[in-house]
């Protein structure tokens, strides 16, 4: 199997679709990443990279939705329609 850009999309498809699925009560809880705790921060610092991943986290949920459900029909599609 020859490392391709179809598999190089896949494999990007797939990990966007693990990010969105993650629910955060059943998952991000357990391990202490919750937008619930407090993240109290001075002003002018930086946040860290534990808050950074979480915004990160939640901007791929609310912007990658749509265009996700999209991209997940054509490519079943295209898995079925070529092999």
């Amino acid at each position: 199997m020859a490392f391709t850009l179809w598999t190089l999309f896949e494999a990007s498809l797939l990990v966007l679709n693990a990010i969105c699925i993650l629910h955060e009560e059943r998952f991000l809880v357990k391990i202490g990443w919750s937008a619930k705790s407090p993240s109290v921060h001075g002003f002018g610092e930086q946040p860290g990279v534990k808050a950074q991943l979480l915004n990160l986290v939640h901007s791929i949920r609310t912007v990658a939705r749509i265009p996700l459900i999209l991209l997940n029909v054509l490519t079943i599609l295209f898995k079925l329609i070529l092999g």
